[in-house]
């Protein structure tokens, strides 16, 4: 790995139970500095945060407004920044690497479904055409790039241990170097840290158990989605409305 994506890596490793990776997800540029001046070791982009920032819905940025806003989230901070960039928008492995380096960022995350989060049309992509393409994703960025792959069966409606820690193994087994079995019910987080070998990711729910409780159960590392601009237009929306 080159200096930065080997210190992105280690940060995964070691932690203790209780003690996860807190990576918040910064949406631009200035959001970006806050976190860091919070003292964060490192970010993680959330693609639906970035996609509202420029306007869209989740799912709907074209490739090259996304590609061009993590970059400016990462050449605005001197941490590592990991960058959401979906399911990699049908680009092959050499170009969506090529994209990822020219961007500055030291890892990515890689989903297994097409389609927008939750929507009905959202489909699971066949575990071994997945496991192919992260294979080829790591064959392409060596230990440039650190790989989270996302695992999707339980937003796309398939609530199934096994099948879910079937795809995380593949996955594992092509060169993920992390997994993230994202809106994982709790309950079963301490059964998927048995199943995977190697870090795992686990996002912040509202209402949830607290980063520090997910580490408990079992999570390496945890990040939040949108979830933090969503925090930060309610107060905002509080400021507006003191304006009048």
């Amino acid at each position: 790995m080159t200096a930065t994506a080997e210190a992105f890596g280690a940060l995964h490793r070691g932690r203790a139970p209780g003690d996860p990776l807190v990576l918040p997800g910064p949406w631009d540029a200035a959001s970006a500095r806050v976190f860091e001046e919070a003292g964060f070791p490192a970010l993680a982009t959330p693609s639906a945060g970035v996609a509202a920032s420029l306007g869209y819905a989740d799912g709907a940025v074209p490739p090259r407004e996304m590609f061009e806003a993590v970059e400016r989230i990462a050449r605005s901070v001197s941490v590592p920044v990991s960058a959401d960039v979906e399911d990699g928008y049908g680009l092959p492995a050499r170009t969506l690497v090529g994209r990822l380096l020219d961007a500055g960022v030291v890892g990515c995350n890689l989903e297994d479904s097409r389609g927008r989060e939750g929507a009905s049309s959202g489909t699971l992509k066949d575990p071994q055409e997945q496991a192919d393409f992260l294979a080829a994703v790591r064959g392409v960025a060596g230990g440039e790039l650190f790989v989270n792959a996302r695992v999707d069966t339980y937003v796309r409606g398939v609530a199934d241990l096994d099948e879910t820690l079937r795809r995380a193994r593949l996955y594992v087994e092509a060169g993920a170097d992390c997994v993230y079995v994202i809106k994982a019910p709790v309950d079963a987080i301490p059964a998927l840290r048995d199943g995977i070998e190697g870090p795992l990711n686990v996002v912040f729910l509202p209402g949830g158990p607290s980063p520090k409780e997910l580490g408990e159960l079992g999570a390496t590392r945890v990040t939040f989605g949108p979830g933090l601009l969503f925090r930060a237009m309610e107060a905002l929306r509080g400021v507006a409305e003191g304006l009048g």
